[in-house]
């Protein structure tokens, strides 16, 4: 290397943040992801063989996604290659693949292409990726936040090993925030700074997994230090982080997975549980008004007539949320919440109108019978329409035995929970004094102009 370069690497390299400097320079320094990372576990064996196939690195940020792509550049014998799908376009796309293939065609080494952020190539640009991930001209390493499964294409996906990283615990971040205190080569050590266990807990927890958010508080804590002081205590941290970042995207897997966490709470009767996830999405940002709709759904689809009140609840909710707005809304949707979780369930009436629907679809389709037609216009009666038709509010009891579907069909089943209990002993009584209906012979009267 030549002097000036390497002064400008030097350069470079001394300008890096304490998160980029700490990157792990092996997989033994690698902290988190042990469920595909331990010893005998798939990626570590192919890293250390050197034998990496297409890969998708996915989780959310901090998680390791880069440094993993830096480790295999370390340990490859391959050629090493870098884009990033936000600032690349097809023509450097294709530049690099382009040489990747003049390299193998040359009987050169195969490319190890890392793609950061993958999700922003669009559907062309990932289709001009394919054809040498499939001829394995380069092995596909990508690095993504967004569900790879919505964000790429099939065929990638279909060559691809998929690698999910979890957010990393409390106790793997604490490790690297002291590592990096104590490293004097890459981290805070000739500083010689030491933190309070209440900082580093404190750190560690208000990043949510996030390691580089960690590091990057860690940094701004200990570069602000005022002169003489050696402790980075718990008031510094909170100030070197401000407020907590809520990990959420409103168009991704944390908006779909925390809405149906939400639910299911309901659904399953824990009312602190779903006042949790509803907190955490108001909390980052969701509009409220998604909400309302879907504790709308959740009282119609899992209570029901249990406890038709709870609809009747949702739906004030969802008025008030969209009268009042946030940030007082988050109480009538809390009330709305918590009545829900406690309430008796059912989805009898979700299960009745999905069954009738797919007999719609799949089944022959009924006619009106005849008596239960309109005859509200001209000629109805020359027809025959309405003919036969008997007037339940004629009859003593308000009911009539009367054929209204022409088969025999069974829907809605109530349960023996709740409200639902009285429906179901009330209509097990008219079912069955419907069954005879053909044997009655005294029909109620009333106006023949009645639907």
């Amino acid at each position: 290397m030549a002097l000036f370069d390497r002064l400008e690497a030097e350069n470079r390299a001394a300008v890096r943040p304490l998160a980029a400097r700490m990157r792990p320079r092996s997989l033994d320094e690698f902290v988190g992801q042990q469920h595909f990372l331990a010893q005998g576990k798939l990626l570590r064996r192919l890293l250390e063989a050197d034998r990496i196939s297409s890969v998708v690195f996915y989780g959310p940020p901090g998680t390791g996604k880069t440094s993993l792509a830096e480790l295999i550049a370390r340990h490859t014998r391959r050629i090493f290659r870098s884009l990033n799908a936000a600032a690349a376009g097809v023509k450097e796309l294709r530049e690099v693949l382009d040489k990747a293939r003049a390299d193998v065609s040359a009987g050169g080494p195969r490319t190890v292409l890392f793609i950061d952020e993958l999700h922003h190539f669009n559907k062309t640009q990932q289709n001009v990726l394919l054809p040498d991930v499939e001829d394995g001209v380069v092995a596909l390493v990508a690095a993504t936040t967004a569900n790879p499964f919505f964000a790429l294409i099939a065929p990638l996906l279909s060559r691809s090993q998929i690698f999910e990283l979890q957010p990393l615990s409390v106790d793997d971040i604490s490790g690297l925030i002291r590592r990096a205190l104590s490293d004097r080569e890459r981290g805070l050590g000739s500083r010689q700074v030491t933190a309070t266990p209440e900082a580093i807990e404190f750190l560690a927890t208000i990043c949510d997994g996030d390691a580089r958010r960690a590091l990057t508080a860690l940094e701004i804590g200990v570069l602000s230090l005022p002169d003489g002081v050696r402790t980075l205590d718990l008031a510094t941290a909170e100030e070197s982080i401000q407020r907590k970042q809520i990990r959420y995207d409103a168009d991704g897997d944390e908006h779909y997975d925390a809405a149906s966490a939400l639910i299911k709470s309901i659904r399953g009767s824990d009312p602190d549980a779903a006042l949790y996830w509803m907190a955490r999405m108001l909390a980052a940002g969701e509009d409220p008004r998604f909400l309302a709709r879907r504790i709308v759904i959740a009282a119609a689809e899992d209570i029901g007539n249990a406890d038709p009140q709870g609809l009747i609840l949702a739906q004030a909710a969802a008025h008030a949320t969209e009268f009042i707005g946030l940030p007082e809304c988050r109480i009538p949707l809390a009330q709305a919440v918590t009545y829900l979780a406690l309430a008796a369930k059912s989805n009898a009436s979700y299960v009745a109108i999905d069954a009738a629907m797919d007999d719609v679809r799949s089944q022959r389709t009924l006619p009106v019978p005849v008596h239960l037609r309109d005859r509200h216009y001209q000629g109805a009666k020359r027809l025959g329409h309405g003919d036969g038709y008997q007037y339940p509010h004629a009859a003593d009891e308000g009911w009539v035995a009367q054929d209204y579907l022409g088969v025999n069909a069974r829907y809605y089943e109530p349960v023996d929970r709740g409200f639902e209990a009285e429906l179901k002993q009330r209509l097990e009584e008219l079912r069955n004094r419907r069954r005879p209906a053909d044997e009655t012979d005294a029909p109620a009267t009333g106006r023949d102009d009645a639907q």
